[in-house]
């Protein structure tokens, strides 16, 4: 996996924002008049991540890379590029990495820029990383790279439920402590379809969704085929396979494509022999990495990502030098499938990957305050002065309104007196 003449490059921190609130799907299936089962098993997701009208993606990406450099002592003044994967930015030209870059410190040699490519847009941003490092370009320098989004659907529609928010920070270098990833086990793959897309005029995105997922199959195999050049062998060494999860169900359907790729033949699940073997691959590959985005939901670019803290966050001492690969999947289309190795040191920052104790501080909301969150979320932009306070946001960085048509953003309680990293 590594190459003697160039040290190993790959993922060496990562950390979660999330925003302060949350309503559990039960909670909304029963407004909705539908069984839970629909969304809890039929979707796979137990609580979406709610945003208030002062948490956004800036404040989410910002909040995630400070949590970053922070918990591994990553010394700001060493990041030499910085990148933000979002299709939910807060401005047609004005980029949220350079909100981003300003509220951390960052040195102004850091390049600095915002990749869109629907749900790809942060991969986009990582195997554009990894490619700066290896060129020498870096000259030791490490990269930032922030997946941060908000999906908004609206009330009462079919995308409700697959709704979230949260920003995911990779911090990228040279022998990284957490996964190396090789430039020769990354394969992409590009088709302009129309499966997913919000137009300049619209707020909302419109999806054609069995399109979007046929879409997403397709890129599975492409890419996949492109990274690895018919090397199936390889599956059989793997310790976990991690997917774009726009909803945790979704794994259910890329790991059947995948096994089917390895096998050269569909998997028909009604048969007890496919199924049973497709049960036990899923069980031991994928399903024990889904726990934290079955609790966030939806966050666009950064999904694949809640996948590999999960994993990350288990990680073993025995683990060291295991494959694991990685599929990134973007409507309209965009995708890239590459194979990581778990670091040896993996296991000793095991817990600072960890962001259950922050979940389980989340506000859980009844539909009433749900529904208006979502209602002044949608009016925010257009604010001119908001309280934090309005919304058990008392801490952190916060999002206080638009005045003269530019956003302010204001650090609260302790963060008010050290804003800096």
């Amino acid at each position: 996996m590594t190459d003697s003449h160039h040290p190993p490059v790959g993922i060496d921190a990562l950390a979660l924002a999330c925003p302060k609130a949350f309503i559990a799907m039960d909670t909304l299936a029963e407004a909705r008049g539908v069984p839970s089962a629909k969304y809890t098993q039929g979707l796979g997701q137990e609580k979406m991540a709610i945003a208030s009208p002062v948490e956004d993606t800036v404040t989410l990406a910002t909040a995630a890379a400070r949590r970053a450099l922070e918990t591994f002592d990553v010394d700001p003044q060493s990041i030499g590029t910085l990148i933000v994967g979002t299709e939910t930015g807060v401005d047609h030209s004005k980029p949220v990495a350079v909100y981003v870059h300003e509220l951390l410190g960052l040195p102004e040699r850091c390049r600095t820029f915002e990749t869109k490519h629907a749900c790809y847009g942060a991969s986009a941003g990582l195997t554009t990383s990894l490619d700066w490092i290896a060129s020498g370009r870096a000259r030791g320098q490490k990269a930032l790279v922030i997946a941060a989004d908000i999906a908004s659907y609206g009330l009462n529609t079919p995308g409700e439920p697959t709704q979230g928010a949260g920003a995911v920070a990779m911090v990228i270098g040279e022998h990284p402590r957490l996964l190396r990833i090789h430039p020769n086990t990354i394969g992409d793959y590009t088709r302009q379809v129309m499966d997913f897309w919000r137009p300049l005029y619209s707020k909302y995105a419109l999806a054609d969704g069995h399109y979007s997922i046929e879409c997403y199959l397709e890129a599975l195999a492409g890419a996949r085929a492109a990274a690895l050049d018919g090397g199936d062998e390889v599956f059989d060494e793997l310790l976990a396979c991690l997917y774009h999860v726009p909803f945790v169900k979704m794994a259910h359907k890329a790991h059947r494509k995948e096994l089917e790729c390895v096998h050269h033949r569909p998997f028909d699940l009604d048969t007890a022999d496919d199924q049973a073997r497709f049960d036990a691959s899923y069980q031991r590959l994928v399903a024990p990495w889904l726990s934290l985005n079955a609790q966030v939901g939806n966050i666009y670019t950064g999904s694949l990502y809640l996948a590999l803290m999960d994993l990350i966050r288990q990680s073993q001492a025995s683990w060291a030098d295991r494959r694991v690969s990685l599929f990134s999947y973007g409507s309209g289309c965009g995708a890239t499938y590459m194979l990581g190795q778990i670091a040896p040191s993996a296991h000793q920052w095991a817990g600072h990957c960890d962001p259950q104790a922050d979940l389980d501080q989340r506000r859980r909301l009844s539909v009433g305050e749900y529904e208006a969150m979502i209602a002044a979320f949608e009016r925010a932009e257009r604010a001119e002065k908001l309280d934090p306070s309005d919304w058990g946001v008392l801490e952190g960085l916060a999002y206080v309104g638009t005045q003269d048509h530019q956003r302010q953003y204001r650090w609260l309680g302790r963060d008010a007196l050290t804003p800096a990293v």
